[in-house]
């Protein structure tokens, strides 16, 4: 194969902001940098959100501007009105993204408004970042299911992605938000979308809450999907399903894609590091099955060590 895979990291925003704890500012730049010298070439950094909805990134306009530039790596973050977007080009980043949902009822809950309420609202932030050059990314949430209407028609998701796409979104990534999907529904949502969208626009973000992430990315594979979300050590969880894990963890995704002959330009070595890092500093085991199997192996060969020592 050695096709080149696109993976958008989005541990420091939509991992952290899951998490418990508040990582300190200078640890969320520290990381910044080792996820871009692992190889990672688009890092979602924060969320321009008010701190009393997210405390967790109420350090977004410090993490923005410090994050440490690497040639080729795109940081971008996620805006929800014109207050945040003006916050991110201070900033100094290049790119935003926002983010809608495909149903009513999670809308209403997620943001106080309709699908057609939040469609203008991104119609009218996307226009001015457009107008201030930077490029624009789309989430479109519960494409796979909804916590609060079950499942969703694929027809949902194919009307609102054409939407977006007209606003200048350059890219749409369809969110399994409350991880329920399977292989069949990925199939069916992608194979409508590309009888008239171009596969090069849409990416995959899912979560693995029901353990089906990377089967799912599979399916995407299989349908041409060359982009796709996940989050370094499977940071954050499942607000719907407490306990449970949430976005698909960045190693679990490289293992597999590099095994089976794709091409990611990610050092799986240093995005360890990374996840080993970030696992200190919220306090928890991380549910990267990766990570935890290299930890696994050290502690096996230290154990050995210490046995051939006596």
């Amino acid at each position: 194969m050695g096709e080149r895979i696109s993976v958008y990291e989005v541990g420091l925003r939509d991992g952290l902001q899951n998490e418990v704890a508040f990582v300190p500012t200078d640890e969320k730049l520290a990381l910044a940098g080792m996820l871009a010298d692992a190889g990672l070439r688009r890092i979602e950094l924060t969320s321009f959100v008010s701190p009393r909805w997210i405390p967790q990134l109420a350090d977004h306009a410090q993490v923005a501007a410090r994050a440490p530039r690497r040639p080729g790596v795109v940081y971008s973050a996620l805006v929800p009105n014109k207050l945040g977007l003006e916050g991110a080009k201070a900033a100094g980043l290049e790119e935003i993204a926002v983010f809608m949902s495909a149903t009513e009822a999670h809308s209403k809950k997620n943001i106080n408004k309709s699908v057609a309420e939040a469609l203008a609202v991104l119609g009218e932030v996307t226009q001015a970042a457009l107008a201030m050059g930077l490029r624009v990314r789309g989430y479109l949430s519960t494409v796979f299911g909804c916590p609060y209407e079950g499942p969703v028609d694929p027809a949902r998701p194919h009307e609102l992605v054409h939407q977006l796409l007209a606003m200048g979104v350059y890219e749409v990534s369809l969110g399994d938000t409350i991880g329920v999907g399977v292989p069949k529904q990925v199939r069916e949502v992608v194979r409508r979308l590309e009888t008239d969208v171009p596969l090069s626009k849409l990416a995959l973000h899912m979560h693995d809450t029901r353990g089906t992430a990377l089967a799912n990315v599979l399916a995407g594979l299989d349908c041409g999907i060359t982009t796709f979300d996940s989050a370094f050590g499977g940071l954050g969880g499942c607000p719907y399903a407490p306990g449970a894990s949430g976005n698909l963890a960045t190693e679990d995704l490289i293992y597999m894609l590099e095994g089976m002959g794709y091409d990611s330009g990610v050092s799986l070595d240093r995005l360890i590091l990374a996840s080993e890092h970030v696992s200190h500093l919220v306090g928890r085991t991380l549910p990267s099955k990766v990570l935890q199997s290299e930890l696994g192996r050290r502690q096996q060969a230290e154990e050995r060590a210490q046995r051939s020592g006596h």
